[in-house]
């Protein structure tokens, strides 16, 4: 642009399109460079989630070390409880949580801890108050008593709703069983002081925080129930 008048409406129309070009090539650039470093940061933070619904607390730097430790199987599923092809750690969850259960893909982690104990760990999603839930329930080897759980959402309410991401409410699903008298009846979640019509195994909601605690009890529902034929299969081995 030498010798143009800089003045002109030609100059700094030119000028203003040689700088979005350039800063967008610059932002391109970068977040082409960030991309692979964000997805690692998202596995980890998936490998942490799951591992903590077995009580399992990595430290940062060892995140997918233990998780590959202790997941030592990890298959996909149909709603027979048949293994199918895929990647489980790939599978969005929450898209398959809104279809059918007969058309959803499965994951189920595998995960050994001490003395060769074999906990199943499935992924669940659903919504809340204000956007989605979701979490992970462990089952053991009997493929009904739960071994632990642990619950995430997206923007709860502080002190509400977002109480589900603390131990004092997953803490309650441990010992608690899918499975009454051969029938699946998954763990409910109830008001305080009341218990289900159907006589399955219940855990106190969240006070002050009734639609998020009933959006956890449709989704364990929804999605467990999913699973429901694949936990009788491995209760049967």
């Amino acid at each position: 642009m030498k010798g143009m008048n800089k003045q002109s409406n030609v100059y700094t129309i030119i000028y203003i399109i040689v700088l979005v070009v350039v800063v967008g090539a610059a932002l391109a650039f970068t977040s082409l460079g960030l991309k692979s470093r964000q997805q690692e940061n998202i596995n980890a933070d998936k490998m942490k989630q799951i591992l903590a619904s077995v009580h399992i607390t990595p430290a940062k730097d060892s995140i997918t070390a233990d998780f590959n430790r202790y997941i030592t199987r990890s298959i996909v599923v149909n709603d027979r409880g048949e293994e199918i092809e895929g990647n489980a750690f790939d599978i969005n969850t929450a898209d398959e949580a809104k279809k059918p259960a007969g058309e959803r893909a499965l994951p189920v982690y595998e995960c050994t801890i001490a003395h060769g104990d074999v906990k199943y760990i499935l992924p669940i999603n659903g919504a809340g108050l204000w956007g989605p839930i979701w979490g992970y329930v462990a089952i053991d080897a009997d493929g009904s008593t739960v071994y632990g759980a642990y619950f995430a959402h997206q923007g709860e309410t502080p002190g509400l709703g977002a109480e589900i991401e603390k131990p004092a409410f997953s803490n309650q699903f441990e010992g608690k069983h899918m499975f009454k008298d051969g029938k699946f009846l998954p763990v409910a979640v109830v008001k305080t002081g009341q218990a289900p019509a159907n006589g399955e195994d219940y855990v106190d909601g969240i006070s002050g925080g009734t639609i998020t605690s009933k959006g956890v009890g449709s989704m364990i529902d929804n999605c467990i129930g999913a699973y429901s034929q694949f936990l009788k299969n491995i209760s049967e081995r």
